[in-house]
């Protein structure tokens, strides 16, 4: 079998570790996409650590791009992002622990309300005005206040945004056909969000920013637009609908650790799952399920080695995964893409959530601590 030096021997006996590197020009050229299809205000959604990206370097990419506004889910997330300098307007809107009116008041954000209990907990402690995006429940039954009890949440908010506690920056509802590329599915949440939008103008509460669509509502269907639209999974090339080519904005490396040659009738890692059909070479790379590389992953699961798509074999393992090398006996050392932007033989996200039958938010937002970060 032939020996392929693709890396020289380290003299230290070291390599590079598994490695996430965010790509911040990816994440512009997914921005310029959006504003491409939209006359909307950008929000920048940055939640779960900018979906695995890295929330900061995420946002500071989206911001220079054009992005107007940031949104979170917690406000600890909201308060990193004003720490390292951005300071466009945030929005959070998951509140698991309630809403500490001093701490958004210091942190200068804006937060999502979507309940009477909610704006009525804010407003008893409230100092100084907090401003607050009216959060309804546009068909997900997941959060945000139903229907039949928004007229009550207005009134509460006109009545505390003229004692100076709160001002109503923002209504705000949830496609819950997010997925799809279908403006008929998403023509009820629609004409709800036309409803909530009116029912708060009438109440003389202002012309708030407006906004319902997540990143497949804003590249698909203009109607689900209103006066600013969500980008979240957008930024890091996930288009949920699989209607436009976004751009990868990863790359998942990972050095050779080990490489032996094998005959045929080799059973390969816990259980002996795979046996190898002929006399090959296996090479192990340290990333595992703990990594977050997905267990269910199916036989066509693979990764690149020197420009070639080479798969992976046995089970996923906790810390390792091996893989069949055919004819070449890499060195230790060498660069195994994991998963990357699309083109060549890399794999990408979409790939890896193909090959576990699962989306491709499980897979960057599921890498693991142990993997280094780095930004190209």
């Amino acid at each position: 079998m032939n020996r392929l030096a693709v890396s020289p021997e380290r003299r230290s006996g070291t390599f590079p570790p598994p490695t996430l590197q965010t790509l911040p020009a990816a994440v512009a050229a997914n921005v310029a996409e959006v504003r491409a299809r939209t006359r909307s205000t950008i929000m920048a959604v940055v939640k779960a650590d900018g979906y695995g990206h890295g929330a900061v370097t995420v946002a500071e990419a989206a911001v220079a791009a054009g992005a107007g506004w940031l949104g979170t889910t917690s406000l600890a997330d909201a308060s990193a992002l004003r720490a390292a300098g951005l300071a466009v307007p945030i929005l959070t809107w998951l509140h698991p622990s309630g809403i500490d009116a001093e701490a958004v008041a210091a942190t200068g954000v804006d937060v999502a309300v979507g309940s009477v209990d909610e704006l009525e907990a804010l407003v008893a402690q409230t100092v100084s005005t907090v401003r607050i995006h009216l959060h309804m429940d546009t068909g997900m039954s997941r959060g945000g206040c139903p229907g039949d009890r928004w007229d009550d949440l207005i009134g509460l908010a006109q009545r505390a945004q003229q004692a100076r506690k709160i001002r109503v920056t923002g209504v705000m509802g949830h496609l819950p056909l997010a997925d799809r590329a279908d403006p008929a599915a998403n023509a009820p949440a629609v004409a709800r969000m036309r409803r909530a939008r009116q029912a708060v103008q009438a109440a003389g509460l202002g012309s708030p920013l407006v906004h319902l669509a997540a990143t497949s509502g804003t590249l698909t269907d203009p109607a689900t637009h209103f006066s600013m639209v969500r980008v979240g999974a957008g930024l890091v090339g996930i288009d949920p609908s699989e209607t436009v080519e976004m751009h990868g904005a990863s790359r998942l490396t990972a050095p050779i650790v080990h490489t032996a040659a094998v005959p045929a009738g080799t059973p390969v890692g816990y259980g002996g799952a795979y046996v190898t059909d002929r006399a090959t070479h296996l090479s192990v790379l340290p990333v595992g399920y703990a990594d977050g590389i997905p267990r269910e992953c199916s036989p066509q699961a693979g990764v690149e080695i020197a420009g070639r798509r080479l798969p992976v074999v046995g089970r996923v393992s906790m810390d390792q995964i091996v893989i069949d090398t055919g004819a070449d006996a890499f060195r230790t050392g060498t660069s195994a893409t994991v998963f990357g932007p699309a083109g060549g033989a890399s794999p990408t996200i979409r790939d890896w959530a193909r090959w576990a039958g699962t989306i491709p938010h499980t897979i960057v937002t599921g890498i693991g601590p142990r993997v280094k970060r780095s930004i190209a």
